[in-house]
C-alpha cells in the first residue's frame, strides 16, 4: 500500500528544496512575463493567464507550468499560443534564473482551477442568486411580511 507515492519523484522523498525554489521562481517570472506581455504575440496577450504551479524535474532540466485561462475560456488557444512561444518564454525566464542552463518549458492545464471554478459556479448559481432574488423581493430583510 505504501509503495505508490514513492514513485512519483525519482528521489523518493518528494521535490527537493532546490526544485521547489526554482519552480516557484519560474512561476513568478512566467507570471510577470505574461502579465507584462513581454512576448509579442497577440493571441497570447489576449488571454489572461494564471500560472498556478511550476514543477521541475530533479535535474531541473524540464519545468512543467500548470496554467489556466481566466474564466476558463480559450484554454486550447492558450496552450497553443504558449507552446508556439516556448522558445522566447524560455529565454525570458532563464534570464531570471541563475542556472547554468535554461529549463525546457512544458505547459499543462491546471486542473485544480477547474474544480475551484466549478465550486464557485455552484455557489454563485444557487446561494447567491437566491440571496440576490430575496434581497430584491423585500427591500428590508428585517421587515416582517
Amino acid at each position: 500500500m505504501g509503495g505508490m507515492a514513492k514513485n512519483r519523484f525519482s528521489s523518493g522523498e518528494g521535490p527537493s528544496q532546490r526544485q521547489l525554489r526554482v519552480g516557484e521562481l519560474i512561476r513568478r517570472t512566467l507570471s510577470d512575463v505574461l502579465m507584462r506581455g513581454d512576448v509579442h504575440d497577440p493571441d497570447l496577450n489576449r488571454i489572461s493567464i494564471t500560472v498556478g504551479e511550476v514543477r521541475t524535474t530533479p535535474d531541473l532540466k524540464v519545468a512543467t507550468a500548470y496554467v489556466s485561462a481566466l474564466g476558463g475560456r480559450g484554454t486550447e488557444e492558450m496552450l497553443v499560443a504558449l507552446r508556439r512561444n516556448k522558445g522566447e518564454l524560455r529565454h525570458l525566464v532563464s534570464r531570471a534564473l541563475t542556472l547554468k542552463f535554461a529549463p525546457e518549458l512544458r505547459f499543462r492545464m491546471d486542473e485544480t482551477f477547474d474544480r475551484l471554478d466549478e465550486t464557485r459556479r455552484m455557489f454563485s448559481d444557487e446561494t447567491v442568486q437566491r440571496d440576490i432574488a430575496r434581497g430584491r423581493e423585500d427591500d428590508d430583510p428585517d421587515d416582517p411580511q
